[in-house]
Order: structure tokens, then C-alpha cells, then sequence
């Protein structure tokens, strides 16, 4: 009995480790790594040309804000839906102030859809999953 018993430990703790391995994070970065893995505006102030292999969402927020709490897990959620199709990054307003200054963001949240090819677009404000889902669809993804 007690070998059945250390069995089913030893297999359910495998199987949560492997679980956590799977699940993506959203990663949060830094101004240099934005200008690496999104848009370099310091090289190309002109002209956007998106760094990235998937296409993206930028989500500028601030611990304080309420709205940008509630849109968190929805932001989680659409990471895990969309695993290997694109990549949710948060940029934190508070520390990253350079960074939201060059795009002027005012209002949080405020997220920015970075196509691979075209150009990006933003939006402001808590939006539902639906609509974030239908944004990823037909502006990241093309797909109508």
C-alpha cells in the first residue's frame, strides 16, 4: 500500500511540473528588450519594422490601476489560447516611464497590437475577451 501511495505522489508531482512547463508566461520587459524584440525607435524613429518572429500584444499597465487588474487574467487566458501564434508582453508603465512616454501612452491600459507585417494599432481602456479575441484574429493573425 504504501508503494502505491508513493507511486501516485511521485506521478501527480511529475505531472504538475510538466503542466507548469507547458503553460506559457506573459513576459514582462524592459525598454531594451522592447527595443529588441518589438520596434528599435531609436534606430528606425521613422519607420516601423517590427523585430519579432510571432506577432504581439503590448500591454501597458500599472500596479495600481484596477483596470489593468481585471484585464491580467484575460491577457492569460488568450496567452495559453494563442501558445505559439503570439506573445502577450506587459510593460510597466511606473518603472518603464521612457518607454510609455515615446508612445504617449496616457491612459491604463492601453495595448498595443504589433502585426508581423503592416502596422500596429492601439487600444485603450478594459475591453472584453471577446473583442481582444476578435483584435487577434483579424489584425495579428488576418483572419477574418
Amino acid at each position: 500500500m504504501k508503494k502505491i501511495l508513493l507511486s501516485l505522489i511521485v506521478m501527480t508531482s511529475f505531472l504538475l511540473s510538466y503542466a507548469q512547463e507547458q503553460k506559457v508566461q506573459i513576459k514582462h520587459i524592459t525598454k531594451a528588450e522592447f527595443l529588441e524584440k518589438v520596434w528599435n525607435y531609436e534606430a528606425n524613429p521613422n519607420e516601423w519594422k517590427y523585430e519579432g518572429k510571432l506577432p504581439c500584444i503590448v500591454d501597458f499597465y500599472a500596479s495600481w490601476c484596477g483596470p489593468c487588474k481585471r484585464l491580467a487574467p484575460i491577457l492569460e487566458e488568450l496567452q495559453q489560447e494563442y501558445k505559439g501564434k503570439i506573445i502577450i508582453y506587459k510593460v510597466n508603465t511606473e518603472t518603464e516611464r521612457e518607454l510609455a512616454g515615446a508612445f504617449g501612452i496616457q491612459s491604463i491600459p492601453t495595448l498595443l497590437f504589433c502585426p508581423k507585417n503592416g502596422k500596429p494599432s492601439i487600444s485603450k481602456g478594459l475591453l472584453p475577451k471577446e473583442t481582444l479575441q476578435k483584435a487577434i484574429e483579424t489584425n495579428l493573425l488576418k483572419q477574418k
